[in-house]
């Protein structure tokens, strides 16, 4: 069976510091398997079972990311291996859950679960370092503004630039916690970015400006990237940008909520995230 792989990435920048963080996940499916025998209760079982599907997940994206990643650097790519073989697994959804009757091994639990994988953060960082120009490393994307310091009235503008093709959300956070969508907006609707191109925001089609006011300090632009696009999220108009509508701490999966197009009849094209 195929099972769908999805990485995942977003970029923050407080506009106060211009201080830029990255955090790279994977999404996937799994699922771990677990019998009772004569040591163990259900609920250790249950236990087992999970660990299972969580070390296969792990396995699983450490697999695509490996066969998917040309990088030449062989320090690189040790510490990308060491990123996910010390990674994280966080359950997102437990998807099918079952106890069944296996005729050796007795009374057995399986489980499946959706979980995002987050690689080593340290080792993540070297990795996208020393190949955030390689368009064979994993996706990368770089977020920076014009200036380090802004002052009252003073006009934003940031930049994104990518190691390969990639679609991206950007998002802005205000110092009441209310999010727009910055890209895709109203007049600027395409959210596809070559590799290697800087690209400026806002410029061209746009209709805002970032302009910076009272109070200071609380601004904030987060970056979803991926190399398919994007989920969909509840968006109204509001000018030249859209009003979030969907709960900020229902974006991120959302917008991992990713459409698989199909390349042959029984295969789906895994999509990096960034």
């Amino acid at each position: 069976m195929t099972r769908l792989i999805y990485i995942f990435c977003f970029m923050g920048m407080l506009l106060s510091n211009g201080l830029l963080y990255a955090v790279q996940s994977t999404i996937t499916e799994s699922e771990g398997y677990a019998c009772m025998g004569e040591d163990k209760s259900r609920k250790q079982t249950e236990q087992a079972a999970m660990a299972d599907a969580k070390r296969k997940a792990i396995e699983r994206v450490s697999t695509y990311v490996k066969s998917e990643t040309h990088v030449k650097d062989f320090e690189l790519e040790k510490d990308l291996v060491s990123a996910y073989a010390n990674a994280n697994v966080k359950i997102i959804q437990e998807i099918e859950k079952d106890w069944y009757k296996d005729v050796t091994m007795g009374d057995c639990y399986k489980i499946k679960i959706k979980a995002e994988i987050v690689p080593d953060e340290k080792a993540m960082e070297k990795v996208s370092k020393g190949s955030s120009d390689d368009p064979s490393a994993p996706l990368s994307v770089n977020v920076w503004t014009d200036k380090k310091e802004y002052k009252n009235g003073e006009k934003i503008k940031v930049y994104i630039k990518g190691n390969k093709p990639f679609y991206a959300r950007v998002v802005y956070k205000d110092a009441d916690g209310k999010m727009v969508q910055l890209l895709p907006n109203p007049y600027r609707n395409n959210n596809y970015f070559n590799g290697g191109a800087v690209y400026e925001i806002p410029s061209g089609e746009d209709r805002f400006e970032l302009e910076v006011s009272p109070p200071f300090g609380s601004e904030g632009i987060i970056v979803y990237a991926s190399s398919s696009q994007v989920g969909e999220i509840d968006l109204k108009p509001s000018g030249g940008v859209y009003e979030i509508k969907t709960k900020a701490k229902d974006i991120g999966d959302k917008t991992r909520g990713v459409v698989i197009t199909e390349k042959g009849a029984d295969k789906k094209t895994p999509s990096e995230f960034s």
